[in-house]
């Protein structure tokens, strides 16, 4: 059964740093587009990040335009948030998704396969 497994969240300060990771477990992400998003208490989820599944495309939200970074390490199975001067507006669930063979799209009914989230806090 293909699934994606997040991992990485926690609670920090105010302008410290953090990196999430998403393992494909039972699936190959190479051939997926990847994203990350996000749902922060009461609100809709929110697209963070996507990369497209060739050509190494990246987008970002202007929320964290300039301070979060999107990897991934296809021989590892694994992609990758670098998050960098966290602010308390951070504070979310992440969430990675896939979807096959597409862009990098910023629409969450665009990816098909979705990991469980991961907990990030960032205190003031």
């Amino acid at each position: 059964q293909a699934q994606l497994v997040e991992s990485g969240g926690g609670l920090v300060q105010a302008g410290e740093s953090l990196r999430l990771s998403c393992a494909g477990a039972g699936v190959t992400i190479s051939p997926y587009a990847m994203a990350w998003f996000r749902r922060a208490p009461g609100k809709e989820r929110e697209f963070v990040a996507s990369n497209a599944w060739r050509f190494g495309t990246t987008k970002y939200g202007d929320s964290v335009k300039g301070r979060f970074t999107l990897s991934r390490d296809n021989a590892k199975n694994t992609v990758y948030l670098e998050m960098s001067d966290l602010k308390p507006d951070d504070t979310a669930v992440y969430y990675c998704a896939a979807k096959p063979f597409g862009a990098g799209g910023t629409g969450v009914n665009e990816y098909t396969l979705w990991g469980q989230g991961t907990q990030v806090t960032v205190s003031s």
